[in-house]
C-alpha cells in the first residue's frame, strides 16, 4: 500500500491558501502549482490551457488508456476571518472558502506516486482546472485547442464535504450534483416625478409579480423529472430618490435541478411570467443567463471503480439517495467522458463551504490521494 508524503503537500496547500486568486486570475496559482510539479519529474507539463489551465503528464512504456484527474484552481470573493491561522489569506476579499487549495493539495500528491511507479501502459494526466466557481472553466478547457492531444478515456474528481465524518467517502450513482444557471431580467418603462407617478410607467409592479411567482415555479406546478427550485438573490427597483418614480427595475434568480432539461423547462416558464407582467404594464424587457452549471452525472462503471478504491482502503463510505444541490462544471467532462466525482467528508462539526470561516483540514489529504491512485491503478492495471 503506497506511502503518502504529507509534509510538502501541508506545505503546499498552506501556500495556496495564503496566496488566493480568483477565477480567470489564476496566474500565480498556476505557477505555484508548476513549480511543485518540475520536482516529481512528469515527462510533460502544458500550461495556459484554457486560460491558467494546468497538465502534467506521466506515460507508461507502453500505450493504453488515459486517465484523468481533475481539481480547480480558483478561490472566492470572501473575506477571511480566521485571524489565527498561521496561513491566513493575504489577499483582502479573497480567500479559499471551497477547499480547492485542499484539492490541488490531493492532485498534486499523485506526481510523487506517479513518479515512483511510472505507469506500465497508457498514461495519466493531473488537470488543475481555472474558473469553477464562475462555471466557464471547464468549457475553457473543452474548448482549447490543446487540449485535442489529451483527452481522457476516464476522468474522476473529488469534493470536500463538511458535514460528514471526517475521511468518510459520498459515493452516487447517476446524478451527483445538480444543474443551475443564474437567471437577470431587466425591466424598463419611464420615469418620472415621485408627485406624478401617473406621468411615468413604473416596473414596480411586474417586479413583485415575477418574484412571487418565480418563488412557487417547482414540481407542484411543473411536470419536472426530479427537485426544482427557483431562488431569487436580488431585486431592485430604481434608486435611492425620494423625488423619483422609478422607470426601471431587474430581478436575479438562481435556477436548480437535477436534470438539465428540467432546467430548460424551467427558465422558460420563469422567463414566461417575466414577459407577461412586462407585457401587462408595456415594459421593455431582456434577459442574461450566467454561471450556468450542467448536471455532474457519474458514469456506473466508474462508480465501481471508486467503491473498489473504498473497499482496497477499507474507508467508511456513504452511498447518497439524493443528489448534492450545489453546482459543478466537471457535468461537463462527463457528458463527454467516463467519469465520476465522489464526496470527501473532512467532518461533522466544520463551517460550511463558502462560509467565512471554513477552512479544509490537512488531515484528509491522504485519504483523496489514496483514493485517486487506486482508482487510476484499478483502470490502468485491468
Amino acid at each position: 500500500m503506497e506511502t503518502i508524503d504529507i509534509e510538502p503537500l501541508v506545505a503546499l496547500r498552506h501556500q495556496l491558501h495564503q496566496h488566493p486568486e480568483l477565477s480567470g486570475q489564476e496566474t500565480k496559482t498556476a505557477a505555484a502549482i508548476i513549480n511543485f510539479l518540475k520536482v516529481y519529474h512528469p515527462d510533460q507539463i502544458v500550461d495556459g490551457l484554457g486560460g491558467d489551465g494546468v497538465l502534467a503528464i506521466y506515460n507508461g512504456s507502453q500505450p493504453g488508456t488515459t486517465v484523468m484527474v481533475r481539481c480547480e484552481l480558483d478561490a472566492l470573493p470572501i473575506q477571511e476571518i480566521n485571524n489565527d491561522l498561521s496561513y491566513k489569506s493575504s489577499i483582502n476579499g479573497v480567500s479559499h472558502k471551497c477547499g480547492h487549495d485542499g484539492h490541488m493539495a490531493m492532485v498534486a500528491g499523485l506526481a510523487d506516486l506517479l513518479n515512483k511507479n511510472k505507469p506500465a501502459k497508457g498514461r495519466v494526466i493531473l488537470l488543475f482546472q481555472p474558473a469553477e466557481e464562475t462555471g466557464e472553466g471547464a468549457q475553457r478547457i473543452l474548448d482549447d485547442p490543446k487540449f485535442e492531444d489529451f483527452q481522457p478515456d476516464y476522468i474522476f474528481a473529488l469534493h470536500n464535504l463538511p458535514g460528514y465524518k471526517t475521511n468518510q467517502i459520498l459515493i452516487k450513482e447517476d446524478v451527483f450534483a445538480a444543474a443551475s444557471k443564474g437567471l437577470i431580467v431587466n425591466l424598463e418603462g419611464k420615469t418620472s416625478h415621485a408627485a406624478e407617478p401617473q406621468n411615468g410607467i413604473s416596473p414596480a409592479k411586474a417586479l413583485t409579480g415575477i418574484v412571487n411567482q418565480w418563488s412557487s415555479i417547482n414540481n407542484d406546478n411543473l411536470p419536472l423529472k426530479t427537485f426544482g427550485i427557483t431562488t431569487v438573490v436580488h431585486a431592485q427597483l430604481g434608486e435611492r430618490a425620494f423625488g423619483v418614480s422609478p422607470g426601471k427595475a431587474h430581478v436575479m434568480a438562481t435556477l436548480r435541478t437535477y436534470d438539465d432539461e428540467d432546467l430548460q423547462l424551467m427558465t422558460q416558464r420563469a422567463l414566461d411570467v417575466a414577459s407577461n407582467e412586462a407585457e401587462e404594464l408595456k415594459l421593455v424587457i431582456n434577459h442574461s443567463e450566467t454561471e450556468v452549471f450542467s448536471a455532474t452525472i457519474n458514469e456506473a462503471s466508474c462508480v465501481e471503480y471508486i467503491k473498489e478504491a473504498v473497499k482496497y482502503h477499507n474507508f467508511e463510505y456513504v452511498m447518497m439517495d439524493d443528489p448534492f444541490r450545489w453546482s459543478e462544471d466537471f457535468g461537463l467532462f462527463t457528458q463527454k467522458y467516463k467519469g465520476a466525482m465522489f464526496g470527501l467528508g473532512i467532518g461533522e462539526n466544520q463551517p460550511d463551504l463558502h462560509n467565512p470561516d471554513y477552512d479544509f483540514p490537512d488531515e484528509v489529504i491522504p485519504t483523496g490521494v489514496k483514493m485517486f491512485y487506486s482508482i487510476i491503478n484499478q483502470i490502468l492495471n485491468n
